[in-house]
C-alpha cells in the first residue's frame, strides 16, 4: 500500500497510531494475503494520491469499491479504459447530460475529475471480489470520517455530494457553512428514478463554485 502523503498524511497522521487503524492495517494485509481483494493493494489509496487536501473543491462520497474483476482502481464510480461501464455511473452520466448537456462518453475513467479537485472516496476502501459491503465494519469507516472530518475544517469553500443514505449519513460530520452539501438518491437503478434524475447537482456544484470565485469543474468525460 503506498503510504498517503502531503497534507492529507499531516491531517490523517494521528490515525495510523490509534489502536482501532492497526487492527485494521493487519486484518487488511490478512485478506489481501488470503483472498482476491479490490482494489489492488497500490491503488487503495488513490482517491487521496490524485486530489491533494488543498486543492479538493468537490467530494463525492461511494460506500465501497466494485468487487468484480478489473472494476476496482481507488475511485468511487469510476473504472479503468476498457472496463464496461457500470449501471450507476451510467445513470450519472444521463444525468449529467441532462444538467450540463454532457454527452456520454464511451468509458468511465474519472481521472479527469480527480484531478481537478473532485474526491472520490468510498466510506470503506476494500472488498473481498463478489462480495459487496464485505469489508463493512473493519475500521475504514472511522478512518475515512476523519478524512471527512478535516476537509469540513478546511475554509475554501467546497461542495458535497452526499448520493444514498450511507453517504448521507455523513452529513453529521459537515457543520462548516462555508460549504454547500446536496443530498440525493444514489444513481444505482434501483433508486436512481427516486430523484437521482433531475437534481441538478453538476450544475448546482458549478454554481456555487463560481460564485465564491473558483473555476467550475469540466465535467465532461472525453471518449477515448
Amino acid at each position: 500500500m503506498p503510504p498517503i502523503t502531503g497534507k492529507w498524511a499531516e491531517v490523517l497522521k494521528p490515525e495510523f497510531s490509534k489502536e482501532y487503524y492497526k487492527k485494521l492495517y493487519a486484518r487488511i494485509r490478512e485478506e489481501y494475503a488470503a483472498y482476491r481483494v479490490y482494489p489492488p493493494a497500490a491503488d487503495l489509496f488513490t482517491a487521496f494520491h490524485l486530489t491533494p487536501l488543498e486543492e479538493v473543491r468537490v467530494v463525492i462520497l461511494g460506500q465501497d469499491p466494485y468487487h468484480e474483476e478489473g472494476q476496482a482502481h481507488g475511485l468511487c464510480f469510476s473504472v479503468r479504459p476498457g472496463v464496461e461501464i457500470p449501471p450507476s455511473l451510467k445513470n450519472i452520466y444521463r444525468e449529467l447530460e441532462a444538467d450540463e448537456g454532457c454527452y456520454v462518453p464511451n468509458n468511465g475513467y474519472l481521472v479527469k475529475w480527480a484531478k481537478q479537485g473532485v474526491l472520490l472516496l468510498n466510506t470503506v476502501l476494500t472488498v473481498r471480489a463478489h462480495q459487496a459491503n464485505s469489508h463493512k465494519d473493519l475500521g475504514w469507516e472511522q478512518f475515512t470520517d476523519a478524512a471527512i472530518s478535516a476537509l469540513d475544517r478546511q475554509d475554501t469553500p467546497m461542495v458535497f455530494l452526499l448520493w444514498g443514505r450511507p453517504a448521507q449519513e455523513k452529513q453529521k460530520l459537515l457543520h462548516n457553512p462555508a460549504h454547500l452539501v446536496l443530498t440525493a438518491p444514489h444513481p444505482s437503478p434501483l433508486s436512481a428514478h427516486r430523484g437521482f434524475f433531475g437534481c441538478r447537482h453538476f450544475s448546482r456544484t458549478n454554481e456555487y463554485l463560481v460564485k465564491h470565485g473558483q473555476k467550475p469543474i469540466d465535467w465532461q468525460i472525453e471518449n477515448l
